[in-house]
């Protein structure tokens, strides 16, 4: 982004430039005319702009459009090659690779598998030349990556502290990353990842304040707040299947404290845990199934028999009603302290359960609260958590090829 600086000429001729870019990329070709009405510039200034943005190879006349008198008025969009991203999935099953173009249109989707291979940077490179082979994009023109894993990251070094489903994923592999792909890598976790995505594209689209809580083979919660992701000062925030709940036993886990000398006092690292417990030992997908099989919908897999209780309440019923139950200890306690106002259902459990599942929570967690949160569904089509990487990888590759570089 622009840094804060006096009002000179240029600095407004940026931030008009960048105002011009974003209004493209959200709102698709507009004629300089519609660019002045919706910037409140001038048409001088507008065509000033566009002559800048033109000449450093950022937008290009892509049609016209027919008015009134005169001329049809030209029609202008962003330069969908002007920059590319990736984004990835990793988990324990493969990864995952995306790649897309500055305007956001995912031009590659690729699944790596890793056939018993879990070395970190090998398996990211591998999906990234894959997916850029597919883009036909080389992997020098990419501008951003945002890789999400489950687990702990580091808020301060942004690296991996802690991942149980990926146990060769932790201190030291971003700087491994950065170093094989000579290029801007982030690693986020991938719960917070999915939470992006549901703000950018699904069912908490502008939202500042939300939770989302992912179902799924194993389970994990993200907050926004403020339009910020809480994090926690560990990196810990939203390790939810540590929550100890009725009729499991406490989870049990490995953890030490920091020494002052890292910089940092009284914070956690975390180990892996030592007995499956607390949270996650209710609504994890084995438990799912074995709870469902208890009531008699025996479909083969967790994701299966909620989604069968869901399409015919008359069978599934109890089952779901039961379910709700067990997730609504995690919801209620994320509403009683952080009072989001809106809890999003996501992960495949979540998305099977549909609206059916989230009704019951919400009538769950509203009788036992002081304050009745809306719970919705996920409204992200595809892959949350890569759409949320790729997004977020947008992000940056925006404030990089839309900043001052080459305004004067």
């Amino acid at each position: 982004m622009v840094a804060n600086r006096p009002g000179t000429p240029r600095l407004l001729r940026e931030l008009n430039d960048r105002a011009a870019l974003d209004l493209l990329v959200q709102q698709g070709p507009l004629t300089r005319a519609q660019i002045g009405e919706h910037t409140g510039l001038s048409k001088v200034t507008a065509s000033q702009l566009l002559s800048r943005l033109e000449d450093r190879g950022l937008v290009a006349v892509v049609g016209s459009q027919a008015g009134g008198r005169g001329p049809n008025a030209a029609l202008y969009a962003v330069v969908p090659s002007s920059a590319y991203v990736a984004g990835l999935e990793v988990g324990p099953d493969g990864v995952t690779a995306g790649v897309a173009d500055i305007t956001g249109h995912i031009v590659a989707q690729v699944t790596v598998d890793p056939n018993g291979a879990d070395e970190p940077v090998r398996m990211v490179h591998a999906a990234v030349v894959k997916a850029c082979r597919s883009a036909k994009v080389a992997l020098s023109r990419l501008s951003a990556f945002v890789i999400g894993t489950p687990g702990v990251v580091d808020p301060q070094s942004g690296d991996v502290q802690f991942s149980f489903d990926l146990p060769s994923w932790h201190e030291g592999v971003l700087a491994a990353l950065r170093t094989d792909l000579r290029r801007p890598v982030t690693i986020e976790n991938d719960v917070n990842l999915a939470a992006i995505a549901e703000r950018a594209y699904g069912a908490a689209r502008g939202a500042d304040d939300f939770a989302l809580m992912w179902l799924d083979r194993g389970m994990g919660l993200s907050v926004m707040l403020g339009g910020r992701l809480h994090r926690g000062r560990s990196g810990g925030a939203g390790e939810i299947g540590y929550l100890p709940v009725p009729g499991a036993p406490l989870p049990l886990g490995t953890a030490r404290r920091v020494p002052a000398d890292e910089g940092v006092t009284e914070s956690t690292t975390w180990g892996i845990p030592t007995l499956a417990g607390g949270y996650g030992a209710l609504v994890g997908a084995d438990a799912v199934r074995a709870l469902a099989h208890e009531y008699g919908v025996k479909e083969a897999t967790a994701v299966d028999c909620v989604r069968a209780a869901a399409a015919d309440e008359a069978r599934g019923g109890p089952f779901l009603d039961d379910l709700a139950r067990r997730i609504s200890y995690g919801v209620t306690s994320v509403n009683i302290v952080l009072d989001p106002g809106l809890v999003v259902l996501s992960g495949n459990l979540g998305r099977a359960g549909g609206r059916p599942l989230a009704t019951r929570i919400e009538e769950i967690v509203g009788r036992i609260s002081p304050t009745r949160p809306t719970v919705a569904m996920t409204g992200v089509d595809g892959n949350a958590v890569l759409r949320g990487a790729l997004h977020a990888a947008l992000v940056k590759a925006r404030d990089d090829v839309f900043s001052a570089a080459g305004v004067s």
